[in-house]
This record gives structure tokens, C-alpha cells and sequence, in this order.
């Protein structure tokens, strides 16, 4: 019998040291939290509130954090998947997300897709996480970040578009999905993988992070210009 899509632990983070090149303080380690917690959009990534949660706090805010990555979600069938591969248990919250699901296969989302989270609160799919130094370090295996490209089982960050709390338990409903079908891990495999698969996202159009969008036009006029050379050489 399928499992109902649902919350499975709410999870913060407070700043604490990350051994990495950055050195600087970090929110990754977050832990589930007890009752509801309110869920905002945060305005901008450097002036803004940071996370979308209350009381979840972000370390690098020129990077994280932000509208277009308010919450970031990832799948308890996903971490069970990491868990199995590098042989060792991985808690809620290990990859330093807010929500961890269960019944939904958050990295298959797709671009723009909305959530209705508990009674109130509306989701809506941005991007996928793209891993960073702070991650590698938190996790401290060797290749971790090769291993995350290739597994390619990112999560899902997520904008506010209702707000709202949310708690452990919440039925996760997906209410609406943009029929382009680009999903999240289609934009992760162009971006960090397959850019000559970039022009292809196009057809998600607005419901692409406007940088993703940018680099998806670059490389289709770079097709075109190359395309229109090849034309015209004798």
C-alpha cells in the first residue's frame, strides 16, 4: 500500500563551526524541531530573513537562504538510498534539510510544481540543491561531492508562495505541476553535468531560478551562433 506523502520531521539548524575552506559558521547541522513551525518568505538572499523557516538559521547568506530557496526539502527514501551507500546511518536532517518527506520523490519534482503542506501553507518547486565546500565538509567522506553529482538525488529547494506552519505529520499534497516537465533533476544534470543540455530547459520558461534561466540562453545562442557558422563556411 502506497504511503500518503507527508512530512516525517521538521528540522533547524543553529550556527555552529564547519571545518571547511570557508571556515565560516554554518546551519547545515540541522535536527528536528518540536511543533509547528512558521514558514515566510524571506525576502533577498543578502538582506532578507535568510531562511524561510523561523528560527533556522544560515550561516552563508550570499549563497543560501532567499525566496528562490526558502525550504529546502529531501526524501527520506533518499537519505535511506545515501545511507545504504556510504554505510552509515544518516538522520533527518543529515543533508541539511528543513523537511524531510516521505512518499514523495522530491528530486523528480517538477520546476514550478506547487505543495500544499498541512492546511495552510503553499510550496512551490525552485531548483535543485547544488552542493557546496560546507556540505563536503559535513558529510567528510572522500569524493562526496562527485558521488552527490553522479547519484543525482538532490532535493528540492522550495519557495513560499501561502504561509504558514508546519509540523511532523503534515500531509504533503502536490496541487498543481506545469506541464513542461522539467524537473529538478533534469536542471541539476544540465547545470553541473550535461550543459549542452541547458538550451533544453528553456521550456520551463519562468518557473526556471533566473540565473539557471541565463545560462540556459547563453548556451542556446551559443548553439545557434555555432549552428549558423558551420552554414556559412565553405
Amino acid at each position: 500500500m502506497a504511503t500518503t506523502p507527508h512530512v516525517l520531521t521538521v528540522n533547524v539548524g543553529r550556527l555552529a563551526e564547519v571545518r571547511s575552506p570557508k571556515n565560516l559558521p554554518s546551519g547545515i547541522g540541522k535536527v528536528p524541531a518540536d511543533g509547528p513551525i512558521e514558514v515566510r518568505a524571506p525576502g533577498r538572499k543578502r538582506d532578507g530573513l535568510g531562511s524561510g523557516l523561523v528560527g533556522d538559521e544560515l550561516g552563508d547568506r550570499q549563497h543560501h537562504g532567499g525566496d528562490t530557496q526558502a525550504v529546502y526539502a529531501y526524501a527520506r527514501e533518499e537519505l535511506d538510498h545515501f545511507a545504504e551507500l556510504l554505510g552509515r546511518d544518516l538522520p533527518n536532517g543529515a543533508f541539511g534539510e528543513n523537511l524531510t518527506t516521505t512518499g514523495l520523490t522530491v528530486s523528480e519534482a517538477v520546476v514550478g510544481e506547487r505543495w500544499r503542506v498541512g492546511e495552510t501553507l503553499v510550496l512551490q518547486v525552485t531548483a535543485p540543491r547544488t552542493p557546496c565546500s560546507t556540505f563536503r565538509a559535513w558529510i567528510d567522506v572522500k569524493g562526496w561531492l562527485r558521488t552527490f553529482t553522479r547519484e543525482n538525488k538532490t532535493g528540492a529547494y522550495l519557495a513560499v508562495v501561502v504561509p504558514g506552519p508546519v509540523a511532523s505529520g503534515d500531509t504533503v499534497e502536490v496541487i498543481s505541476r506545469p506541464d513542461h516537465g522539467v524537473r529538478v533533476s533534469d536542471v541539476f544534470l544540465a547545470t553541473m553535468v550535461q550543459h549542452d543540455l541547458l538550451p533544453g530547459l528553456l521550456v520551463a520558461g519562468d518557473d526556471l531560478e533566473p540565473e539557471t534561466r541565463e545560462a540556459a540562453e547563453r548556451a542556446a545562442q551559443a548553439a545557434r551562433d555555432a549552428a549558423d557558422a558551420a552554414a556559412h563556411t565553405p
